[in-house]
């Protein structure tokens, strides 16, 4: 049985290994995947990861769903579209640039959240709100449950298009960013995760109200402080 590692997020891990078959050939076109029982059996990981990795292969353009039967391997397009470098994500520049494209994707899906949410959905936001709470107060980095919010806020924005996007653009950067704001700008990780929470939470009381307005503003300035403190590393890194 293959472990996965947590060296990064274990959604980013699997959508990784399970791309790199689809591209070796080892899942042919057409081909059906293993089920979500024997992918967790394999990588030793729970069942949201893989339908989280499921949705992220999707949004890629890489595998299609059939209720009830699973995921089966699409015929790749040879032009790829849009995709982001992930090798210069390790430069704090470039994720500044991820960082404004994610201000403008998810402000907008803030407002329709607030406008279109059901009480199901809000309901989610909030459960995503109490397992951050529980990872940071067992010390750990919260990255599953962050990316679980703004996923959920996207889902309750009534656009698939919101969603597709944040499953890629933010599996790619909350975990390095996350990292990189938290070390360079000598913030205790438990500290960090605390102000971060109660931005959430600051987004998700809009969405309760359905203030469009406040929730576009909130979810700004969440975004924008996340921003902030990278350009502050970066000041740091060249004075």
């Amino acid at each position: 049985m293959q472990k996965m590692r947590r060296k990064e997020t274990l959604t980013g891990q699997l959508t990784r290994t399970l791309a790199e078959r689809i591209s070796s050939g080892q899942y042919a076109v057409g081909a059906r995947l293993p089920s979500e029982q024997d992918m967790i059996a394999e990588f030793g990981v729970s069942r949201t990861v893989v339908r989280e990795t499921i949705a992220n292969l999707r949004a890629n353009g890489r595998v299609t769903t059939r209720q009830g039967i699973g995921a089966f391997v699409m015929q790749q397009d040879k032009s790829d579209g849009f995709q982001i470098d992930t090798a210069g994500l390790s430069a704090v520049q470039e994720m500044v640039a991820v960082l404004e494209l994610r201000i403008a994707l998810e402000s907008e899906a803030a407002v329709l959240a607030a406008q279109r949410r059901s009480p199901e959905q809000l309901a989610a936001m909030k459960a995503a709100l109490a397992d951050m709470n529980e990872a940071i107060s067992r010390g750990e980095d919260a990255v599953q449950a962050d990316m679980k919010f703004h996923r959920c806020m996207a889902e309750a924005a009534g656009n698939a298009h919101f969603l597709n996007l944040f499953n890629y653009v933010g599996e790619l950067l909350i975990p390095r960013a996350r990292l990189q704001s938290a070390h360079l700008d000598n913030v205790p990780m438990p500290d960090y995760l605390a102000r971060v929470q109660r931005e959430h939470e600051q987004i998700c009381y809009a969405i309760e109200r359905q203030d469009p307005e406040a929730a576009r503003a909130a979810l700004r300035m969440h975004l924008s402080e996340s921003k902030a403190r990278l350009q502050r590393s970066i000041a740091k890194l060249v004075s």
